[in-house]
This record gives structure tokens, sequence and C-alpha cells, in this order.
């Protein structure tokens, strides 16, 4: 039978500038469709999952095209909701060599950040289902889409099943009052995997620590819940040449992936959400280490791919994970 997996969070449109022109130059604009925790459901759905995303999007065609562009990448859209209202916007250059690549975000106000989520059926949802999926990026959106985390997480808990958070703090959107540490704690305390670094630690659950094993411990003492942590190290040699490796600490140790070098990258927005969508894959279906290679392979294969989602099958990932057909012209 197959898996359940329920995400939640905002969705942008995403306009980036045609191969690697500069805003400056560019007279189009490509258009997918993104966000942290929809990423995760497309890929998810790719892996044979069977993926829900909660989110609000515009009345208007916009907001159809939204549903439909996830619809045929294989999300349940089930529980989208529309509302009044506009889509959040981002823009992104894609840099090349020496020249980074820069993302300009226009997202406030957005249809899912007034939200409230008050006509959802939560049995529903949750019905069948064996993992729940957020990130910080939903409570700091709005104090509207703070309270809807907090009461999809209750929902979740009482029902046994199990959550990860990508905790993926970000400044620059706390903007309606409150900070993190007002927030973030509560909503922490009902997951069980969380995706942290030592920023995340520091500005989400007040940790600070030394090192990632001592932040681990420390976090598992103040939210005994916590089953995993995880996160991973990224070395920019150019824009277009990255290595990657992932870390997961199981309570016990820290199981490290081997490093992957990616020599040309097409591109990496959405490389951390590939790479958290296959450890739930992993988590579900294989032991530790085997599903901590598993999501960086997927993060991985990820970078090879245009737009923000991660359009691959668990063969594809299974064979970067035993080195198998990499780079080969398959027929």
């Amino acid at each position: 039978m197959n898996k359940k997996v329920v995400t939640m969070g905002d969705v942008m449109m995403r306009l980036s500038t045609p191969g690697n022109e500069r805003f400056l130059q560019a007279n189009s604009y490509n258009i997918v469709f993104g966000g942290a925790e929809a990423n995760v459901a497309v890929s998810l759905a790719q892996f044979g999952v069977n993926a829900a995303h909660i989110t609000a999007f515009p009345a208007n065609d916009i907001g159809k095209t939204a549903a439909a562009y996830f619809r045929k990448a294989g999300v349940d859209t089930t529980f989208i909701s529309f509302q009044e209202g506009r889509m959040g916007l981002y823009f992104l250059e894609n840099g090349s060599m020496q020249r980074a690549s820069k993302i300009i975000y226009d997202r406030f106000d957005s249809a899912f950040a007034n939200f409230s989520g008050e006509e959802i059926d939560w049995d529903l949802v949750f019905d069948g289902a064996d993992w729940f999926h957020w990130t910080g990026i939903t409570p700091a959106l709005s104090q509207k889409a703070a309270d809807l985390c907090l009461t999809a997480l209750k929902k979740a808990n009482q029902k046994g099943i199990m959550v990860s958070g990508d905790i993926n703090y970000r400044r620059n959107l706390w903007q309606f009052g409150k900070g993190p540490l007002e927030i973030m704690p509560e909503l922490i305390r009902y997951t069980h995997v969380i995706v942290a670094g030592l920023s995340d630690f520091e500005n989400c659950m007040d940790i600070q620590a030394n090192d990632f094993l001592e932040a681990c411990h420390l976090a598992k003492k103040d939210f005994p819940q916590i089953k995993y942590i995880t996160k991973t190290k990224r070395e920019s040699l150019s824009a277009n040449h990255n290595t990657l490796k992932g870390s997961l600490w199981n309570g016990i140790e820290i199981l490290k992936s081997k490093i992957y070098d990616m020599p040309q990258i097409v591109d990496r927005v959405g490389g951390g959400d590939a790479y958290i969508a296959g450890l739930i894959y992993g988590l579900l279906h294989f032991p530790d280490q085997v599903a901590l290679e598993f999501a960086t392979a997927a993060s991985v294969l990820k970078h090879s791919i245009p737009g923000d989602a991660n359009f691959v099958t668990v063969e594809e990932v299974n064979d970067l994970v035993k080195g198998e057909n990499v780079g080969k012209l398959l027929r």
C-alpha cells in the first residue's frame, strides 16, 4: 500500500531569466510554480507516494493555473483553497561561474498568508496519512499562517502521524510583529524530524552550540520528542560547481552520506526540498543510513533539473546511490 504524506505551505510563481541572462538583459521570463513544502510533495509524488498539499491560491486564473501545475505533477490538490488575494512571486537570475545567482522576493500579503483554514476538515486531510511536513517559512509569513501551522501540527500529533519540519530560518520574513523564538519552539514540540543548522538552532530554538552534535543533544534535551535531526553541507566552488553531503543524527550517532561532486549544476533551487523529500521517503522505507544516502542522492539529481521541483524516480535515485547508469544514454 502506498504511503500518504501531507504537506502545507505557501506557493509562489517563479519567474526566471532565460539561460544565464541578468535581470537587466531579460525581455521574457520562464514561469513555474514552487514553494518549499509543495516541492516536497511533488518529489514524493514522483516516488509513487500519495502526496497531498494544503495551501490557498488566489481565486483567479493564475490560481487555477498553479493548481493545474501541481495536479500534472501528481499532487493531490483536494485541499487547495481559492481565496481573495494574490499569488506571491519570486524572480530568479541564474548565476554562472564565479557570478552568484540572485533571488528577489515579492511574496508578502499572499492568499495563503491571509488564510485561516477554518474550512479545513483535518480528519479528512489526515485520513490514512503516514507523515506531515512543514517548514519555518509558513509561521514567518503571518500570525494566521503561524496559527494554521500549529493547528495542523496538533491534529497530526493527535492522530499519531510522524511530523517533519525544515526550520529554515529566514530573517527577512519575520515582519508581522513576532520573532521566531515566540513562535517556533511550540511548533517544534510537535515535530519528530527536524532539518536544522547551527543558525536555525540559535534563532528558532534558542540553542547555542559549538557544533552540530552538541546542538542535537541540547535539542533532544529541550524537545524530547525529536527522533532525528538532519542537515546538508554544501561547498560552493562556483555557481555551477558545488559539492554536497548529508548528515543525520538518529539519537545515537551522526550518520554521514558520501560526498557528491556536482560540476555542472543546472538549477540548485529546491535542492534542500528534494533532500527532505528523499529523507521522508527513505525513513518510511529503509534503515537510517540507506535513507540518508537516498536523500542526498535525490538532492544531487535535483541540481540537474530546471525549476523548483525534483522530477526523478526512485529507480533513478537508487541508481545514483549504487553508482549505476550515471550520465549514460538510456534507450
